[in-house]
């Protein structure tokens, strides 16, 4: 199987530059960045001081472990009493990539998490929006084949946003079906 770089740069350019009528390679749609990103309020909120400490750093470590690339915390930019929040706490964890990297994840998620997930019917072409980028929550992280679920003690969900250089939505979804992404037919 090849990876999905190769084949968008030997079939998926040709094509849509074909169906979008295109003259130049440089105008098809391609994909720029994938973020992986996740928020721990709940879970976090509840916890004091070292156990706090403990849970971000597995949490850090398993968005790691399933990216294949460092995660950085994202901290709160205002305090918001109601959530019991402080600015500058930390309330999330996220990864960009970009390049190989970025490839090699998506290769993961398409043909091995996707399909390893019970009752996977396909993506909604409702995840793709008016500038063709595509947004996928997964309520579990344990999906991944990279977590153990028996190491695992909180459970967490993430979101995962494709951003393309595509000009609207239908751009987006030729771009995305061309890649062999597992879309509901409409």
């Amino acid at each position: 199987m090849e990876s999905m770089k190769v084949k968008y740069e030997k079939e998926v350019v040709p094509a849509l530059q074909k169906k979008l009528g295109r003259k130049s390679v440089m105008a098809v749609p391609r994909i720029e960045k994938v973020v992986v990103n996740t928020g721990f309020g709940r879970l976090i909120s509840t916890r004091s001081g070292d156990e706090q400490r403990k849970t971000l750093e597995a949490i850090r470590n398993d968005i790691s472990l399933i990216a294949g690339q460092r995660a950085i915390l994202t901290k709160a930019k205002h305090s918001i009493a109601g959530f019991k929040l402080r600015q500058g706490a930390p309330v999330g964890a996220k990864v960009t990539l970009r390049g190989k990297r970025m490839y090699d994840f998506l290769d993961r998620f398409v043909h091995v998490m996707l399909p390893r997930s019970r009752d996977f019917r396909g993506l909604e072409s409702s995840a793709i929006d008016k500038n063709g980028n595509m947004g996928i929550g997964i309520r579990e992280h344990v999906f991944f084949p990279e977590i153990s679920p028996e190491k695992t003690k909180d459970i967490f969900g993430l979101q995962i946003t494709v951003t393309t250089t595509a000009k609207n939505k239908m751009e987006g979804l030729e771009l995305f079906r061309a890649l062999g992404f597992p879309l509901k037919a409409e």
